[in-house]
């Protein structure tokens, strides 16, 4: 649906720079999807479960993303989308280091940021509840902890380059999300997907401004920058 597209196609871009054909990628907190639903390539999927069966481009490991079972460096880039604001805030850090740990060049994390978009949630929530629709499964998640901010970042270590980004408004996310509410929506944000990703992709960065719902954060070891 076009509010995964909305978080994949920024961080796929930014993938693009750090990452050739045979690179090494792992998504933290893949679910049976992750970035496979837009990117070809092979890629290591973790989660502690997956409950459909895995993309095709997926090498899925069961793992928690607080203790990877990977070596140092062993990838070339880490991905970590919509992960952190499921994670209690007092773990966040320890996620962020884990991801460090494993990634020879860099990694990529874009989470909804800061209060205004934690209020924006809780209204999506009751809207939910004001329509009679059943609440989806992570937007309950979202509503147990604070988002994280942008200071997350400010305990990393020396050797890392940080860029942060605007991804998705919060008014075009509030729109999309009740939207995609209804079936005819989603059928109609499918198709345009399939039909004209091009023109999609071009159309939601137009949207990517803030103040924003979601930021995209982007850390590259300073030694692998040429």
């Amino acid at each position: 649906m076009l509010s995964r597209a909305t978080r994949y196609f920024p961080i796929l871009e930014e993938l693009s720079h750090h990452a050739g054909r045979n690179s090494r990628v792992l998504d933290i907190g893949s679910g049976a999807l992750g970035a496979g639903e837009f990117l070809k390539t092979p890629f290591v999927g973790c989660d502690i479960s997956f409950t459909s069966r895995p993309a095709k481009s997926m090498m899925p490991v069961l793992s928690s993303a607080l203790q990877l079972p990977f070596a140092d460096r062993s990838f070339d880039v880490v991905i970590a989308s919509d992960v952190m604001e499921h994670v209690p805030p007092e773990q966040r850090e320890r996620l962020i280091a884990e991801a460090l740990r494993v990634t020879r060049t860099a990694a990529l994390f874009g989470f909804p940021c800061g209060h205004e978009a934690f209020l924006l949630d809780h209204k999506l929530f009751a809207e939910y509840q004001a329509r009679g629709m059943p609440v989806p499964i992570w937007l309950e998640e979202h509503m147990r902890h604070p988002f994280p901010e942008s200071q997350l970042f400010a305990f990393v270590p020396r050797g890392w380059q940080l860029v942060s980004k605007a991804n998705e408004s919060l008014r075009f996310h509030y729109w999309l999300m009740c939207r995609e509410m209804w079936r005819p929506w989603r059928y109609a944000f499918r198709l345009a997907l399939l039909a004209v990703p091009g023109a999609v992709r071009r159309i939601l960065r137009r949207f990517d401004e803030e103040p924003s719902y979601r930021r995209i954060f982007v850390l590259v070891r300073e030694e692998s920058i040429a």
